[in-house]
């Protein structure tokens, strides 16, 4: 078979992103080249690096933004085929944490919203066994509050498939005390998951104090 003009192999050796990666370390490469080497392939018309600038465009050129894509959302562009979305699916799979207590929630949430300097609305969207689909910061607020609107909530729920959901914020005043407008929130958002059957499970609150659940003190 006749190679692949677009073939990465057919590169000076000294360009190629795996050399250069080996040869003076990741911090020289782009994000494009880090990901052609986990693409491995590219198509017959496109490199791997063309590839990784497609999924790089589709995730806003943002690696934040692309890791909330979904393998579907992947598989859109060329060069990401089914054993590679499958590959991701699996990976996804090895990495979702199972939920068993409002400890474990605030143990995962610790280092994921707790030093931020303004209060933060994120959701942690759960199948039915508790594992995590998908978390996701909803909204940035000042420093003494935020606000979420229960529509993206519910939305972005029924994108991930989500079963259970846990609502959660963080107090940079180190306060544990949910405020009206918290308890009056999670009401809200309770009573208009339970339409679409999702159930929220709790409401964490964190601070530098450590953590406050609505559902163990029966606020839920």
């Amino acid at each position: 078979m006749q190679e692949n003009n677009y073939s990465i192999k057919n590169w000076a050796k000294d360009e190629r992103p795996r050399e250069k990666l080996l040869a003076h370390g990741a911090e020289i490469l782009s994000n494009s080249e880090l990901l052609a080497i986990l693409i491995n392939k590219g198509t017959r018309n496109k490199t791997a690096i063309d590839v990784a600038k497609d999924i790089l465009a589709l995730g806003k050129n943002n690696l934040q933004e692309l890791g909330k894509l979904s393998v579907k959302e992947l598989m859109k562009i060329k060069g990401i085929g089914e054993a590679k979305g499958r590959r991701r699916q699996a990976t996804e799979a090895l990495e979702k944490k199972t939920m068993k207590s409002s400890k474990d929630i605030a143990a995962f949430l610790s280092g994921k919203i707790n030093d931020n300097q303004r209060e933060v609305f994120a959701v942690l969207f759960l199948n039915q066994s508790n594992r995590i689909n998908h978390f996701e910061i909803i909204s940035e607020g000042g420093i003494t509050g935020t606000v979420a609107d229960p529509r993206i909530i519910l939305k972005k729920a029924l994108e991930e498939n989500a079963t259970n959901i846990v609502l959660c914020h963080n107090h940079p005043s180190g306060s544990l005390k949910p405020s009206r407008a918290d308890e009056e929130l999670t009401k809200k958002i309770k009573s208009a998951a339970s339409f679409h059957d999702i159930t929220v499970i709790d409401h964490i609150i964190v601070s530098d104090q450590g953590y406050f659940s609505f559902a163990d003190t029966g606020l839920l």
